[in-house]
């Protein structure tokens, strides 16, 4: 898969902008602030629809404008050329056209272009806490089967309605608040469960491409696990419900579930979010990145865009050069402020200042 060409109106800071990438290494240079991120967003709002750095639609509109739009044109593994194009607006719904037909829901552009991204914000996927590690988790699920997509809204709006329940009860749980649990529990152990399992069967899968990535990166053998083992699971989401139900009245808060799991990352067998250094944390969340890459490269059989924004500004030089040197096959875009390191292969060179693309 690949970004065949790029168009822009009124997008962050791009005015105007139409580029090509080829199927290789695309470099973007500029100083901090004139819009190499803002591509890189771009690109990536095409498989999502939404900001990789979690700002609202209206604030990818450029200032002063009322609406921005993202066009593309991609090349299918299967070598099909879809056009695409996003209308985003500062007020009302974006509008997705696909090979010029229109889109009705925001899950059918799942799949038709599919993208990895890494960002200096990523060193947050070790260090923080477990919410962005579930996020890792569902998207590259999503990535894998668009079709999970779904379970994940589900599970967002069966919590809502939970919570607000817990809420309205006050600690005082009747018959009838107590039916109305029960029907909004089954909901959730049912989608739960299958959230669980499919986070379950991506772990196994991705765990031996961590390790490698990591030795990779780092030169040399490290031990490097990823485990996912809520508690519920062996039990089952429905009787650790049940298990719960008291505490979860008493305090007014949805206590036992996918949206209170933790994906443990250890390295050397101590875990990497107190006892890694911040070289060892980028590493690993760059390793993470890079394992989710290749497991859905491998299982889709078809590489997705590989977008690395300001990455040699996380990594010593050693580190730099060893991802140069294991970069996927495929179509890469890279933003750097400074200068490219040596041993860097690039197809094409863009410079970027203010909003304005050439080269």
């Amino acid at each position: 898969m690949r970004i065949q060409r790029l168009e822009l109106a009124d997008f962050r800071n791009y005015e105007k902008a139409d580029v090509e990438f080829g199927p290789g290494l695309t470099a973007v240079v500029g100083a901090n602030g004139q819009g190499k991120s803002n591509l890189v967003e771009a690109v990536a709002y095409l498989a999502t629809r939404e900001s990789f750095r979690g700002v609202p639609g209206p604030a990818l509109v450029r200032n002063g404008c009322e609406r921005a739009f993202v066009r593309a044109e991609v090349e299918q593994g299967d070598g099909r050329v879809v056009s695409i194009e996003c209308e985003l607006p500062t007020r009302g719904r974006d509008r997705v056209l696909v090979n010029k037909q229109r889109l009705q829901r925001a899950a059918d552009l799942l799949g038709v272009v599919r993208a990895t991204v890494f960002s200096p914000d990523d060193l947050a996927l070790i260090k923080d806490g477990p919410a962005l590690r579930r996020r890792f988790l569902d998207e590259v699920a999503v990535s894998l089967h668009p079709g999970r997509d779904a379970d994940r809204r589900d599970l967002e709006r069966i919590l809502r309605h939970k919570s607000m329940l817990l809420k309205q009860i006050g600690g005082r749980l009747g018959d009838e608040t107590a039916f109305t649990l029960d029907v909004w529990d089954a909901k959730l152990a049912d989608v739960g469960d299958r959230v669980g399992q499919a986070r379950a069967e991506l772990v196994e899968a991705v765990a031996p491409h961590v390790s490698q990535a990591y030795a990779d990166l780092a030169g040399g053998a490290s031990e490097v696990t990823v485990c996912y083992q809520p508690p519920w699971r062996s039990v089952g989401l429905a009787a650790a419900l049940l298990d719960a139900r008291a505490d979860e009245v008493r305090r007014q808060v949805c206590l036992v579930g996918p949206h209170r799991d933790e994906l443990d990352v250890h390295l050397a067998g101590l875990p990497s979010r107190t006892h890694a250094s911040q070289g060892e944390q980028r590493t690993l969340a760059l390793a993470l990145r890079l394992a989710a890459h290749r497991l859905v490269t491998e299982r889709v059989g078809s590489a997705p865009v590989l977008l690395l924004d300001d990455v040699f500004s996380e990594l010593d030089a050693a580190r730099s050069a060893a991802l140069l040197h294991h970069l996927p096959v495929g179509q890469i875009i890279l933003t750097t402020a400074g200068p490219l390191p040596a041993g860097a292969r690039t197809e094409r060179t863009l410079r970027v200042e203010q909003g304005r693309l050439s080269g």
